[in-house]
């Protein structure tokens, strides 16, 4: 049985590049069905990627979020490469990436980008990229090089128990921390990064952007790393409330008085707080640890790329 491949290209005002992107893979994999998600575009982009060959489908609630989200929903294929509609990922490393992943029954490659093009990458993302990926890093034990890369291969297997909840942008930076969660095989391949065509205009917003996903990677953090998340946030309480204690206590020693009953009052309820935080943090990671083995269990429900299913 041959392994079906389907390329996803999200798109959003991409006239002046999706033609030429829907040909380099039709090129690169030329088995592959093309799929085109146009997100509300206002120019002639649907009508460009139909006349170059794609299936072009549309999603109506705005954001990069949504648009992969109905595509992970929509497509059935044994493999799944994702780039952008801009003709800025190198569709001529498609066939090693798909390679790689099937060789070593990978679940996701990432192409990582390199360029010495000055306008490939705008102002300030270089920098924002790398200390994203080391907040990742920091936060999660291990991380990607280039973990904000829209260029990537899945087996079926992560689409389909792939949870997307971003809405925007930081779809990445989920896509990334869901294989980091599941420990899932992974490998990333440097590629080519052009600069966008003339005509095109990138869509991101490098301060807007850079705090959206810095958020989802301090929201998936409280949701993934429960107890360090709360029993962080107690520690600060409990620490506080022992600076403000430790003058009444050496008060008490030598007169037997408290003199300060509010600051008193304050560090008892900051030790209150700083118990319920810890006690919240071990409720909830027991929580997670639930969901955690269910996505898993959801995961291993469909075989690794390039393998069969044997009857026993």
């Amino acid at each position: 049985m041959s392994t079906t491949v389907a390329v996803l290209l999200p798109c959003y005002n991409e006239e002046a590049a999706i033609g030429a992107t829907v040909a380099g893979f039709r090129a690169a994999l030329p088995d592959a069905t093309i799929y085109v998600y146009d997100n509300n575009s206002s120019d002639r982009t649907i009508e460009v990627a139909r006349a170059a060959g794609a299936v072009v489908r549309s999603e109506r609630i705005q954001g990069k979020g949504a648009v992969v989200r109905r595509m992970f929903a929509d497509v059935d294929a044994d493999i799944y490469v994702m780039a952008d509609g801009d003709a800025t990922y190198d569709a001529e490393a498609a066939p090693e990436l798909v390679a790689r992943l099937l060789d070593e029954q990978l679940d996701m490659v990432v192409g990582q980008r390199v360029s010495d093009a000055a306008l490939a990458y705008r102002r300030g993302h270089r920098f924002g990229n790398a200390m994203l990926t080391g907040m990742l890093a920091r936060l999660f034990g291990r991380s990607f090089t280039d973990i904000l890369s829209g260029y990537r291969v899945f087996s079926r297997r992560f689409v389909k128990s792939f949870p997307s909840l971003s809405a925007g942008f930081e779809i990445e930076t989920e896509i990334s921390v869901h294989a980091l969660e599941l420990r899932m095989p992974v490998a990333e391949v440097s590629t080519r990064y052009f600069a966008r065509p003339e005509g095109s205009a990138s869509k991101l917003s490098t301060y807007g952007d850079g705090f959206r996903i810095a958020r989802t990677i301090a929201t998936l953090y409280r949701i993934e790393r429960p107890l360090w998340f709360f029993g962080a946030i107690g520690l600060l309480l409990a620490l506080t409330a022992v600076v403000l204690a430790v003058p009444l206590a050496v008060t008490y020693l030598h007169t037997g008085l408290v003199p300060r009953f509010p600051t008193a009052i304050l560090a008892t309820g900051l030790v209150i707080l700083a118990s319920l935080c810890l006690f919240s943090g071990l409720i909830l990671d027991t929580v997670v640890r639930g969901r955690r083995e269910v996505r898993r269990l959801a995961y291993l429900a469909y075989p690794a790329p390039g393998g069969t299913r044997t009857a026993r």
